[in-house]
């Protein structure tokens, strides 16, 4: 599969440029293989029950805070949908059924290939122990000192901090 992005005039732009650049990678890579096995009987008429867990995952990442996003954040958005060789993504009430027909079995087996995905690519499994694991949770946006251990400026959107505040 070839995927090109960039600018154009016309029609077919798509506000989740960078969600399909993410999907093409997941697909070259089979990230998502896992979901394929979690079995779910249920009648296949557009999408497999396989498609509609990718495609739900695929909400979350497209920012959407509850499933009734989709119709309105995804539904139109056919050349991301094509970007896994599906002709549309599904309506809301179709993901909402597929997740309510699990059953505790079925959700075991989905946390089971959930926790196989984040573990076969997370970066903090591959950590080397014996050194430290340095995290940032500073998140006031107040200046630090220059001659802090390991400190950068980051970037905050919104709201400055007026200097003199702490």
């Amino acid at each position: 599969m070839s995927l090109e992005i960039g600018l154009t005039e016309g029609p077919i732009n798509t506000q989740y440029a960078p969600l399909a650049a993410l999907c093409a990678l997941y697909q070259a890579q089979n990230r998502l293989k896992p979901l394929v096995q979690v079995q779910i009987p249920m009648k296949k008429r557009v999408f497999s029950p396989a498609d509609k867990l990718q495609q739900v995952l695929l909400c979350m990442l497209a920012g959407c805070e509850t499933l009734s996003e989709v119709n309105s954040r995804l539904k139109s958005e056919n050349l991301l949908a094509g970007v896994w060789g599906w002709p549309r993504f599904a309506d809301q009430a179709t993901l909402s059924r597929l997740l309510d027909v699990l059953t505790l079995k079925q959700i075991e087996h989905l946390r089971q290939a959930t926790t196989a995905i984040w573990k076969a690519h997370s970066l903090t499994m591959r950590h080397d122990w014996r050194g430290y694991l340095w995290l940032d949770f500073d998140l006031s946006g107040l200046p630090c000192s220059p001659r802090a251990e390991k400190s950068q400026k980051g970037y905050f959107s919104g709201k400055k901090t007026p200097p003199g505040v702490s």
